[in-house]
């Protein structure tokens, strides 16, 4: 059952993803980093961000589905990218390319791990990962035994999770924006978001513009 959300959802602009680096540039600037300004993203590079993370680039995909621009296992796409704004936190509903209120206020703190260096909360945009393990058991797709042995499960979700986290650090690489892919605070996303035992949350992602000078640091190593 997901909380109540005073605030109206938000049909995000048609994906342009235009005159950002190559492919190869952005392969070569991919990185991870902890400082961010508090410039907030356009519609535009929030709907392309989006896009890129875990959007629909055909409609006949795997299974009768549509195709997503990140792999999941059985074509189950079982993770939903949840957005932590100050005015409220929303889920990506790729097939409408739109923003579903969740609640409302600023969560961006929750989607941090407890004990993680707090030089990303100016950041105007921070991507939770939460696994739907329900979309795993009743796939489309090929019915693995896999996918109904929870320890099984746990290598899918994980690893179709930092497929779309893949995809969003080449889109910031691409657009000169800084990334960070981090841990969070989970009982406490899971009580907040409202989210139903089938609901995991995995992971967040912290986007936005870099907050450095010329030769200062602030890189990390991933």
């Amino acid at each position: 059952m997901q909380a109540s959300a005073p605030f109206e959802p938000i049909t995000l602009p048609e994906p342009k993803l235009e005159g950002g680096l190559s492919l190869a540039d952005a392969f070569r600037l991919r990185r991870t980093e902890r400082e961010f300004s508090d410039q907030p993203l356009s519609p535009r590079m929030l709907s392309d961000l989006l896009w890129a993370a875990c959007g629909i680039n055909r409609r006949d995909g795997p299974f009768g589905g549509a195709g997503r621009t990140a792999a999941s296992a059985s074509n189950s796409q079982e993770v939903d990218v949840y957005v932590a704004m100050r005015e409220g936190t929303s889920r990506y509903e790729p097939g409408s390319h739109s923003l579903i209120p969740v609640i409302a206020g600023d969560f961006r703190r929750l989607a941090l791990g407890v004990r993680q260096v707090a030089g990303g909360l100016n950041a105007p945009v921070r991507l939770i990962f939460i696994a739907d393990i329900g979309r795993l058991e009743h796939t489309s797709g090929f019915e693995e035994p896999g996918l109904h042995d929870p320890e099984v499960q746990k290598s899918y979700y994980f690893v179709d999770a930092g497929l779309i986290a893949g995809n969003v650090y080449l889109f910031a690489a691409s657009r000169g924006l800084a990334a960070w892919f981090h841990n969070c605070d989970r009982p406490a996303l899971s009580a907040r978001l409202g989210l139903a035992p089938s609901q995991r949350p995995l992971f967040g992602q912290t986007v936005g513009y870099p907050k450095r000078t010329l030769g200062s640091s602030g890189r990390g190593t991933l």
